[in-house]
């Protein structure tokens, strides 16, 4: 986080969690319910909040964080559109007064050793796809020394349909975020690209890069989802 600009992201794989802003339309892209599950420096849940303006809500399971955020990384108090819950993610996302009343969800779960996701079976992806209103949108970061991108893409596209999941390449520090949709269509490539245009102008994110880097799931994935 840079002092002077502390709602500004600066790491590239939190950079690349925002990439659902290109499966949506710019004239609503700032609309609706952002959640994250995993607070971190609160870097995403900042940007949500301060710069889209989205009601936004962050799940972290460790008070300790939810504390130090507020006191070094200018994680406002809540308010009537910023909720931040000490909770188990697991538990949050099985709610089942929660379907359908999220548009955008971004998951980075770790523990200490970040060794792999805490939160990574069919389950709980199912879950995360029940929060998602129709044209709903989910990012992943999987990253870690356990980590396996293809345990993890196939789980996700078993729940989501392999034609509604996406990933961009691993940055150079190993991280590969995935892209999740419920009932998304995809536009044209003009249409990308004036949305990316747009999404650098307003924000000042790589997105034209992000078109670059994005793509489907590899066929050896999406092969072994009907065995």
């Amino acid at each position: 986080m840079r002092i002077r600009k502390p709602h500004k992201l600066e790491l590239e794989y939190i950079q690349r969690m925002m990439v659902w802003m290109l499966w949506r339309e710019s004239e609503s892209l700032c609309e609706g319910h952002a959640v994250q599950l995993g607070l971190g420096a609160a870097a995403i849940t900042r940007f949500c909040h301060k710069l889209l303006r989205m009601r936004t809500t962050a799940v972290e399971i460790n008070p300790t964080v939810i504390v130090a955020c507020r006191a070094w990384f200018h994680l406002p108090e809540n308010d009537a559109r910023l909720s931040i819950i000490n909770d188990d993610a697991a538990h949050w996302v099985a709610q089942t007064e929660q379907l359908q009343s999220v548009q955008v969800l971004n998951v980075d779960l770790y523990d200490h050793d970040a060794a792999s996701p805490v939160l990574d079976d069919e389950e709980f992806y199912a879950n995360c796809h029940g929060l998602l209103d129709d044209g709903g949108l989910m990012t992943v970061n999987l990253f870690g020394r356990d980590a396996s991108f293809a345990r993890s893409a196939a789980r996700i596209a078993k729940v989501f349909g392999s034609d509604q999941v996406w990933s961009l390449a691993p940055t150079k520090e190993g991280n590969t975020i995935v892209v999740a949709a419920r009932g998304v269509q995809i536009p044209g490539r003009e249409e990308l690209e004036r949305r990316a245009a747009n999404i650098e102008t307003l924000f000042e994110l790589p997105a034209r890069k992000w078109l670059r880097l994005v793509q489907p799931l590899p066929l050896s994935i999406i092969s072994q989802l009907g065995t």
